[in-house]
């Protein structure tokens, strides 16, 4: 233990070198620019930086893409919450407490929440890669595809406390999600889906598009048929971040500890990443959580669930990739190539040949964690004064960043036309009371868990009760079944408890 701290220390001090600062520094801010970008994902924003870092020393480059990682989990609830844009898939959920929030007038207040949880789940996902870096990896490395399968259709279980209301319609807004998914070619057997000989369908649809389209271009339409008269808002000239208070903070204590909890685990499960940990937290919280009722209105926990388990996901992910080579996500798979591009192979290994260089690492995400959060607290209060312009004004903003995100995707003009479609599916599915949130899950989860449904099928015959006779399998699959019923059960329960008329 005093060898850990002490080869901690060194790295602290590797980091505040100025070369490694400054890298740092630049990669903070790249995150952020990159997290706030709708259609410019974390995960390409970090490749685009990769080939910056080839000259660079191998401490320095290594800091300034796990910086970007680190930062980039956080800065998409700006738009989140103050446009219902969200950046990054692993911000769809604060749009649901954060911009309702905003909405009500306490931008502030949601962006102080969401910077709280972001720093409470990163410092504490740092100390315990740190302490717990090689016996909590072992655990991981008895994860199959029948695992991860178990995982994502968990976190598809959510869908369950994401129908406001109404499980039948978030069931058909998720089925039509995962439909959506299917369009374009088989990843397992190379056959078209749906295209129906539509050439420009063979690539699939982008889940961003339908993200984007649905949250942001239908949330206009629905300003559009109100003439862009919503409810006014509390002045905010005098508003800065807003910070809660330390009781208000102790009051759901049990939110942070289950949102990192999470984020840690789902991070160490390679290939989740911190999507599935910013779905699955909230929707843990919207079933479970004290005050699960009110989820959906503005309340803290909403916000705190998702961004504690998305930033805690970092922590988690780094814990494989140093310790067996082994990506948690798709920006950790970037930072082993960057890894290997430098001549350094993680692993057990590395921990002798090159300690000083893992620990600079380390040391560089407690900083990062920090640094991002002062960034985060001066900016915010400029950030919320973009809800005094007029509404006509910010809508029109939120327009051409989605059209702009959606042709930068994939450099196609396809997109583009997609996106105002899925406008129009977002505008009829708040119209007619049908939850955007499942349709989004369902792209965004589904091909993830065919790819893994599909290779546990070939690995294991066929048998599909491989995933409840396994016993860390079994037990998540057992708990998603008690998540789909639970709310179906409560509901018959009311029902009987309610007078005869």
């Amino acid at each position: 233990m005093d060898g850990v701290l002490a080869q901690l220390a060194n790295g602290f001090v590797d980091v505040l070198a100025p070369a490694n600062l400054l890298a740092l520094v630049v990669g903070l801010v790249l995150g952020l620019l990159v997290a706030v970008l709708p259609g410019l994902t974390l995960v390409m924003g970090v490749v685009l930086a990769l080939p910056f870092t080839y000259s660079m020393d191998v401490t320095a480059a290594i800091i300034l893409l796990t910086a970007m990682y680190v930062s980039g989990t956080y800065a998409g609830a700006w738009t989140s919450i103050l446009f219902r844009v969200p950046g990054e898939p692993i911000d769809v959920p604060l749009l649901w407490d954060g911009y309702t929030m905003a909405r009500k007038g306490h931008a502030a207040k949601a962006l102080g929440w969401t910077l709280v949880a972001a720093g409470v789940g990163g410092l504490c996902a740092a100390t315990v890669m740190v302490l717990l870096a090689h016996p909590v990896a072992r655990i991981a490395l008895t994860f199959s595809t029948p695992e991860y399968f178990a995982i994502i259709f968990f976190g598809l279980a959510s869908v369950a406390s994401l129908g406001g209301g109404s499980l039948a319609n978030a069931l058909i807004s998720l089925f039509a999600g995962l439909l959506i998914a299917t369009v374009g070619v088989d990843d397992t057997y190379g056959a078209h889906r749906f295209t129906f000989g539509v050439r420009i369908l063979s690539d699939g649809i982008d889940y961003l598009v339908v993200m984007v389209g649905a949250f942001g271009l239908g949330e206009v339409f629905m300003r559009m048929e109100h003439r862009f008269k919503s409810a006014p808002l509390e002045s905010v000239d005098t508003v800065s971040t807003q910070l809660p208070s330390l009781r208000e903070a102790s009051a759901i204590k049990g939110t942070f500890a289950r949102g990192t909890l999470l984020g840690i685990l789902i991070g160490l499960v390679p290939g989740a990443g911190a999507t599935v940990a910013s779905f699955l937290s909230y929707g843990i919280e919207a079933q479970y959580g004290r005050r699960r009722e009110l989820m959906g209105s503005g309340i803290p926990e909403g916000i705190v669930a998702p961004q504690t388990a998305a930033t805690a996901s970092v922590g988690g992910a780094m814990i494989p990739l140093v310790t067996m080579g082994i990506p948690g996500s798709g920006a950790t798979a970037i930072i082993l190539g960057a890894f290997l591009l430098h001549g350094l192979q993680p692993g057990p290994q590395v921990f002798e040949t090159s300690s000083h260089i893992v620990y600079a690492v380390f040391a560089s995400i407690f900083v990062g964690v920090i640094g991002m959060c002062l960034i985060g607290y001066f900016a915010a209060r400029y950030l919320v004064r973009v809800l005094e312009f007029p509404e006509v004004i910010v809508s029109a903003y939120v327009v051409m960043c989605c059209i702009l995100g959606a042709f930068a995707a994939r450099n196609n003009i396809t997109d583009v036309w997609l996106i105002v479609v899925f406008g129009v599916v977002g505008y009829l599915c708040e119209r007619f009371r049908f939850p955007i949130a499942p349709l989004v899950l369902g792209v965004i989860l589904g091909p993830l868990a065919e790819t893994n449904f599909m290779t546990t099928m070939i690995s294991f015959n066929n048998d599909w009760m491989v995933f409840f006779t396994r016993p860390i399998s079994g037990a998540i699959m057992a708990l998603a079944i008690v998540t789909l019923v639970y709310p179906v059960l409560r509901h018959l329960r009311r029902r009987a408890r309610l007078p005869a008329t």
